[in-house]
């Protein structure tokens, strides 16, 4: 599968054990948004199997929060002997459940994607999110209405799709693959 990455089987299991434990991790984490390495104390919440890659969603102990952590990225993971902090599977959707992908808040937008005749005929067919809504238009394109918090993975799929389809609505997420569009051209000049 394209974009799965590797991760190392002793770190997966150490998290796997904490959450079925219910016992805090200690994990040495390599953040590839900001390129740093730290140490963070995290309670495991759930496991989450997404397009080929393993995430962990926990409660942040430095971070007072709800995050979400690559398995890949994790460096090394101990269990310590604290009792993990509960967080409800409500509060989790609220972060999480919401928004399209894994990159996904509680601000949530709401996209509309127009593609062509001819890919209407496959994202017709696909899920893009569980609260989608899709209309097939008289002239064979297709409207697709998605929600969303933060861009980033709607933007990398909405330019796997090429020219195949037009960001309608809202104009930020229109403008932003704009200027992805425009980086692109630069890199290729």
């Amino acid at each position: 599968m394209v974009g799965a990455r590797q991760f190392h089987l002793e770190q997966f299991q150490a998290v796997g054990s904490a959450l079925l434990c219910r016992k805090r991790l200690m994990i040495d984490y390599h953040a590839r948004g900001t390129g740093e390495s730290g140490n963070r104390e995290v309670s495991p919440q759930r496991l989450i199997y997404y397009r080929g890659n393993w995430y962990l969603d926990a409660w942040c102990h430095l971070r007072n929060g709800i995050r979400n952590f690559s398995v890949d990225a994790i460096q090394h993971a101990e269990i310590l002997e604290k009792k993990a902090k509960d967080v409800s599977d409500r509060k989790l959707d609220d972060v999480w459940g919401a928004g399209y992908g894994i990159f996904s808040g509680a601000k949530l937008q709401w996209a509309t994607l127009l593609f062509t005749p001819e890919l209407a005929r496959w994202v017709s067919a696909e899920l893009w999110h569980p609260n989608q809504k899709g209309k097939l238009n008289k002239d064979g394109s297709y409207e697709l209405k998605i929600p969303y918090s933060k861009d980033t993975e709607l933007v990398m799929d909405i330019l796997r799709c090429g020219a195949g389809v037009k960001v309608m609505q809202p104009k930020e997420l229109r403008q932003q693959v704009i200027s992805e569009i425009d980086a692109m051209k630069l890199a290729y000049s």
